[in-house]
């Protein structure tokens, strides 16, 4: 088979990394790309948002299968596209895929399906905001209501602070939506839950915990996510089971009544709060970097879940783990998530000897003038795999001194809670 994975992160290099594993796969493209997917994928800069051209190249290449990394293609409708033009594609269509792509819509989702879910309230004016900071306490959270590249999001503990960050997105900050959401804040352990899902069937893929501040011990603003590691300690077999009879079967039910049943990765973004689980938001995809620390802990063959996965055949295979722990550290440009330069040149990667159970994957990487330089702000991530975390950080921390980028910088403290 031939496949093509649509994005340039690193949760993207992740997810060929792991197919290219695969036996049945005869080549892998990369859509556009990056650096460090060009080493086992044949890239294609195409702009995968012209789903035209996109076809053209589909059919051109030959390709049998489609596997969808980022939100903004399938929030665009590419699998109702490319389902239409016969093309088997992996993901979830235009409808089911504005539980990410409007804040707005997954919250009135979760009320009408009683999905536990914070407090809240759609906003399209000041005048609306302040009425929901006269009814709840501080802190509260602001949360653009369309795609924001994992920076729409702010806890705000004034209410000067809240009318700022509501003015911005009222005035355009995210061209996505002039609209926004308030939320509640609620105190707890976070938790991304992630299951793969068919239109009958749905299985458990992994879960994870995100850092998504800025800074050491989770201070500072938002990022897209600054490291992570796989499984969640917080997960427990009655956590669990709250959590698919409370969240995921009801979401799963709903769309298959609306006729639009989801398929493909589905994240629970969660608050656990006295081992009751809360949902604070869905992504339609497998998280970044989350992805990157639980493709490695995946035994079974990616090809054949998502195969599976097409043909509604979930219950029939059983996905495997390996006893082994995953975590990442993102190597992020200094300036993210605010103002930041690309094109910085990073020279010491090809020179670092990795060993068995470690990983660099790229994210904002290409190669420029036969030189490997930086193209976003999010620009690698580096991991390893083993039975303690503590060990495994160390080997990570190891390895960014060794590629000793001066234009980085990293938390080094991911993990810290549970170490």
């Amino acid at each position: 088979m031939n496949i093509a994975v649509i994005g340039s992160g690193g949760r993207e290099h992740a997810i060929c990394d792991k197919l290219n594993e695969s036996k049945k796969i005869v080549k892998i493209y990369c859509i556009p790309g990056n650096a460090g997917t060009s080493k086992i994928a044949k890239n294609i800069k195409i702009n995968f948002l012209n789903f035209k051209l996109l076809y053209r190249t589909i059919l051109e290449r030959k390709i049998d299968l489609v596997v969808v990394g980022p939100e903004e293609p399938l929030v665009n409708g590419i699998v109702d596209f490319l389902r239409k033009k016969k093309v088997k594609v992996f993901g979830p269509n235009k409808y089911a895929s504005q539980l990410e792509g409007s804040k707005t819509f997954m919250k009135n989702f979760c009320k009408k399906n009683n999905i536990p879910t914070a407090n809240y309230k759609t906003c399209s004016n000041i005048k609306d905001v302040k009425i929901f900071i006269k009814n709840n306490n501080l802190p509260i959270v602001v949360k653009a209501d369309g795609l924001a590249a994992g920076k729409g999001v702010s806890i705000c503990n004034t209410e000067k602070k809240i009318l700022k960050t509501s003015n911005e997105i009222f005035n355009g900050k995210f061209l996505s939506s002039k609209k926004l959401v308030l939320e509640e804040f609620l105190e707890g352990t976070e938790l991304s839950y992630f299951i793969i899902a068919d239109e009958k069937n749905f299985s458990f893929i992994g879960s994870a915990q995100d850092h998504k501040r800025v800074g050491i011990n989770d201070t500072g603003v938002n990022t897209g996510g600054m490291g992570a590691y796989s499984p969640a300690p917080i997960l427990n077999k009655i956590l669990e089971e709250k959590i698919i009879k409370k969240i995921i079967k009801p979401t799963l039910r709903a769309l298959k009544k609306k006729k639009k049943a989801y398929t493909g990765f589905l994240y629970a973004g969660l608050m656990i709060k006295n081992n009751e689980p809360f949902l604070i938001e869905y992504n339609i995809r497998m998280g970044d970097p989350e992805c990157q620390v639980i493709m490695p802990r995946i035994k079974t063959d990616l090809l054949e879940i998502l195969i599976k996965s097409l043909e509604n055949k979930l219950d029939k295979i059983k996905i495997e783990w390996k006893d082994r722990k995953c975590m990442t550290i993102v190597l992020c440009v200094k300036g993210y998530p605010r103002s930041y330069k690309k094109n910085f040149e990073i020279k010491n990667i090809d020179k670092i000897k990795l060993e068995k159970d470690t990983q660099i994957f790229h994210a904002a990487t290409k190669v420029e003038n036969y030189k490997l330089v930086s193209n976003g702000g999010r620009v690698l991530n580096i991991n390893a795999t083993g039975r303690d975390f503590k060990i495994i950080r160390n080997k990570i921390l190891k390895i960014i001194r060794l590629i000793n980028w001066k234009h980085g910088f990293f938390r080094p403290d991911i993990g810290w809670k549970v170490i």
